[in-house]
């Protein structure tokens, strides 16, 4: 007997008999009301390749910024300069006026760029993109799919004089 357990943000543990797996990609399950059957959709993107940081594997600077502010950004060390040492990745964040905000924000940006770096086309951006690309390539057939299907009916129901 084989279940499945999903918490909120879509982490799920499937549960063998003897052993418990950890699942990183999360699959939508949606009921088809017109057959009475299941089906699944696996829309998610896999998120088990994506590289942990190690705190000592980080460099961490605070410098100062610049920009719009005035003298709050301009006397404060709020700019966070992150540099990945075994790859000499370097990320700087200065989005925010708060430190801690860009400290977190620094820390999302060098994994993901960690992440493109090691994985390439198995990477989460790579995916995301690959995702949206099929939902447009998807948009436009339907799209032009009902412009034909218009087209026939002018062409049905008013000949060659309504049509243009």
């Amino acid at each position: 007997m084989i279940s499945m357990l999903c918490s909120r943000y879509a982490s799920c543990l499937l549960l063998w008999p003897t052993i418990a797996v950890r699942a990183s990609t999360a699959t939508t399950t949606i009921t088809n009301a017109y057959s009475g059957g299941w089906r699944m959709f696996s829309k998610s993107i896999d998120n088990s390749r994506v590289p942990v940081l190690q705190e000592d594997d980080l460099e961490e600077s605070f410098v100062r910024g610049s920009g719009p502010g005035g003298q709050s950004v301009a006397k404060t060390n709020n700019k966070v300069v992150l540099t990945h040492k075994p790859t000499g990745l370097v990320v700087q964040c200065h989005t925010s006026r708060s430190l801690f905000e860009n400290r977190r924000i620094a820390r999302q940006l060098l994994v993901t760029k960690l992440d493109q770096l090691i994985n390439g086309e198995q990477s989460v951006e790579a995916q995301r993109q690959r995702l949206d690309q099929r939902k447009q390539t998807e948009a436009a057939r339907r799209k032009m799919r009902l412009q034909a299907k218009k087209k026939a009916w002018k062409e049905r129901e008013f000949g060659d004089e309504g049509g243009t």
